[in-house]
């Protein structure tokens, strides 16, 4: 008789069981807290924005991008994070941001009251 490794099938020992869901609530907690964080960090950006547009800013800065690519990819170094992953993710946020700023420009100038995003 040969014991199955495939979950679900209640060959499973109980402990395994066990910390299986103790990792996977830590894991929904840390991606209930990175949803948070991300929507304060947009709400932030959504200030700059605005900002932006009211002074005829461009909507990127490419010398602070530059800036917080560098620092994320040391903090991720420090945190033994790979620096690419990170960079990727830091450069898929800049974009969304840029996309959000370009659109608060675009109805600032169209003199429509801005929408939130």
């Amino acid at each position: 008789m040969t014991t199955s490794n495939t979950p679900g099938t209640g060959d499973v020992d109980p402990a395994v069981r066990e910390e299986l869901a103790r990792l996977r609530d830590s894991i929904d907690n840390i991606d209930a807290a990175v949803v948070h964080m991300l929507a304060e960090r947009f709400k932030a950006t959504q200030q700059v924005g605005h900002l932006k547009a009211r002074h005829q800013l461009p909507p990127a800065d490419q010398a602070r991008e530059a800036r917080q690519i560098a620092r994320l990819r040391s903090l991720a170094e420090n945190a033994k994070l790979d620096p690419a992953f990170a960079e990727k993710f830091l450069n898929f946020i800049i974009a969304e941001v840029i996309r959000h700023h370009e659109r608060i420009a675009e109805d600032t100038g169209n003199g429509a009251a801005p929408t939130a995003d």
